[in-house]
């Protein structure tokens, strides 16, 4: 008999974080997040998660209960896994906007299809590598601070780090990267994210002057606003370093409309932009048709979408870049399995789908 999708439901979980995590845009020390759990008439069961981000997607955790348990989730009741295609259909088309509910029925979709198959969900999407490597974050503090978190997290092992930038003076932005670069030493990839912070001249100015004193920033990430495509072109035309695209892309739609513009060198694909797994794959494989690799990285999430956006990250060749420290950052985490973190390096359990216990 041809498993169907019986039954849903949601969890709010809130998790310390292990330190404060601060952007241009807010500031995090307690994660709240909503795990969704799809139960199929076979009694498999399908995990996924929505990620409230109001400053990015718009979403909230009363307008993500909301979407999950009364406008999509009721839509794909008594569809058949089979007929996955149709379910993914339902799930985008039930409501416009919305990306991170969206996300969550379709990564516990995705999960129960690699179950259904028996097979890892990353052996499912394409199976590229077992394995990834990471960044992790320096997140915005004082510039002491933020040299002590770099040189913990070179301890700890990791070898890229990503540092938080994008304040009113760049020049203080320019300061604290200068001494974290003298800091680690020249070995440690470095990578920026401005979090929209800067405006494009500001960028062009700040990213060359990093150029000119030799600070090796392997890439920066969307360093102005989010609707200002023009402003990306801009900088990305004015600077030799690479530019990511990452707020200002969530819909295959936005993309092509970035790669047209030669906007970015470089896309970040995010599950709670997307709308889960299908979008952010539809959008790798228009960056890749346009020679544009892209990254794979996540909100302040927990173990859970982190895990199938590792296994979305392993599975595309055209996806070069990880950032999924996030569920790192927990104090712990909601569902028992999936990635295994040693230092830098993400491995997946040999069980099917996502590898929730």
């Amino acid at each position: 008999m041809e498993p169907i999708i019986k039954s849903i439901e949601v969890k709010e979980a809130a998790v310390p974080l292990k330190r404060p995590f601060k952007t241009a845009l807010r500031t995090v020390t307690t994660a709240q997040t909503l795990i969704v759990k799809i139960t199929a008439s076979d009694g498999k069961v399908g995990y996924g998660e929505a990620a409230p981000t109001p400053v990015i997607t718009g979403d909230t955790l009363p307008s993500i209960e909301e979407a999950v348990n009364n406008v999509i989730g009721p839509k794909i009741i008594g569809m058949s896994l089979t007929n996955a295609e149709d379910i993914k259909a339902v799930i985008d088309q039930s409501m416009v906007h919305n990306s991170s509910p969206k996300a969550a029925l379709n990564i516990a979709v995705n999960d129960l299809l690699a179950q259904m198959y028996g097979v890892p969900l990353y052996q499912l999407l394409g199976g590229h590598s077992d394995k990834i490597k990471t960044d992790y974050t320096v997140s915005v503090g004082s510039t002491d601070e933020m040299i002590h978190q770099a040189e913990d997290l070179m301890a700890q092992g990791f070898t890229t780090l990503k540092i938080k930038v994008g304040s009113d003076s760049e020049q203080d932005d320019l300061d604290k990267v200068v001494a974290i670069r003298k800091a680690v030493g020249p070995e440690v990839n470095i990578r920026l994210d401005a979090n929209q912070g800067w405006h494009p001249k500001q960028a062009v100015a700040a990213i060359n002057r990093m150029r000119d004193l030799n600070l090796g920033i392997q890439l920066v990430e969307q360093p102005v606003k989010a609707v200002d495509f023009d402003g990306m072109a801009y900088v990305t035309a004015n600077t030799t370093t690479m530019i990511m695209a990452d707020e200002s892309i969530f819909s295959v739609a936005d993309a092509a409309r970035m790669i047209e513009m030669n906007g970015c060198d470089i896309i970040n694909l995010k599950l709670m932009k997307a709308g889960g797994i299908d979008n952010a794959l539809k959008i790798n494989t228009l960056a890749e048709t346009a020679g544009i690799p892209c990254m794979v990285g996540s909100m302040i999430e927990s173990s859970v979408s982190v895990t199938a956006a590792a296994h979305l990250a392993a599975a595309k060749r055209n996806i070069k870049y990880v950032d999924l420290d996030a569920s790192m950052m927990f104090t712990s985490n909601p569902v028992s399995g999936g990635i295994i973190n040693n230092r830098n390096e993400i491995t997946f359990p040999e069980l099917p789908g996502l590898g929730f216990e």
